[in-house]
């Protein structure tokens, strides 16, 4: 197996993850308008218009995933990872949409109020689309994570938001049947939008720190250290090391005090060591080390600690 192989099958997995995911909020789609059109609920209006949002950010995650793996080039030399993240915006913009639309929804069943027909059909259905939906998000999120995919996070999230209000408007919804309480269908709908209207400020906040090129979190970052540590014999020191995120690539800077008397050769060895040990570490890494000579040491020299400044 060459070495490109691999990158192309996780392209492959995470392009074939996203179109699937418009096929099957496309199905989820038409479940959920199928349990509205027999019932009239405006609960069940709700969810439905929240899927119409999983179908439109499933088409722009798939466009973006095929975006974000396409190669370097001399308009964009760092590669094009953040189209991702685009996608996930995206996708946070809509979600305020659909929760603005349930709200009207509301507001107008509770000028024209209008009981709520075949009930059980209704959820049933609903409850057939909210199956297949959780274990889409489920597989979404465990892929996106896997394949550092912030799209297909994103999109999985937004899939679980609706399988947790699907859940709770089924729940209202039985209860409003078995009880007689007919004000539970609308109440429950405003209950949806503003659940989603807060996921959409979420997923928007998350991807916003992608585009500002936020870096990795404490965790991350002191296991990377703890790699350059372990991996940079015959060096003096290491400082100033800088991290940032741009999709499911990590860039990884610093420097790299050598002897001033050390040869070129010698220090290059140093360095493709350190590269190679993060490189096996950490996924889609991109790592840039600039060799500086002892006098740029921030350390005293004789400094048994770890040669970090």
């Amino acid at each position: 197996m060459t070495a490109i192989e691999p990158k192309t099958a996780a392209r492959r997995k995470v392009a074939n993850l996203a179109f699937r995911s418009i096929v099957v909020a496309c199905v989820v789609l038409g479940l959920k308008l199928a349990a509205w059109y027999i019932t009239g609920s405006v609960a069940l209006y709700s969810d439905a218009a929240e899927s119409i949002v999983n179908v439109i950010a499933s088409a722009a995650a798939y466009w973006a995933i095929l975006v974000s793996y396409k190669p370097a080039d001399q308009d964009h030399p760092f590669g094009h990872h953040k189209a991702e993240y685009f996608s996930a915006v995206l996708e946070g913009v809509l979600i305020v949409v659909a929760a603005l639309l349930i709200l009207n929804a509301v507001w107008r069943s509770w000028q024209h109020h209008a009981p709520i027909e075949q009930p059980w059909t209704g959820l049933a259905v609903n409850g057939v689309a909210t199956v297949i939906n959780a274990f889409w998000a489920w597989t979404l999120i465990r892929a996106g994570r896997s394949e550092k995919s912030p799209a297909l996070v994103a999109d999985g999230k937004h899939i679980m938001t609706d399988v947790v209000t699907s859940v709770g408007v089924f729940a209202g919804l039985v209860g409003a049947v078995l009880s007689g309480w007919q004000i539970l269908d609308p109440a429950l709908a405003v209950i949806v939008a503003l659940n989603i209207l807060w996921q959409g400020w979420h997923v928007i906040g998350s991807s916003m720190n992608g585009l500002m090129d936020r870096a990795v979190d404490t965790q991350e970052h002191m296991h990377i250290r703890d790699i350059i540590s372990a991996n940079c014999k015959g060096a003096l020191e290491v400082h100033d090391l800088k991290t940032r995120i741009a999709g499911r690539a990590t860039f990884i800077e610093f420097h790299l005090v050598v002897d001033a008397d050390m040869s070129v050769g010698d220090s290059h060895v140093i360095c493709d060591r350190i590269e190679d040990a993060l490189k096996a570490e950490i996924p889609s890494v991109r790592v840039t080390i600039h060799v500086e000579p002892d006098d740029e040491a921030k350390l005293p020299r004789g400094t048994t600690a770890v040669p970090f400044a």
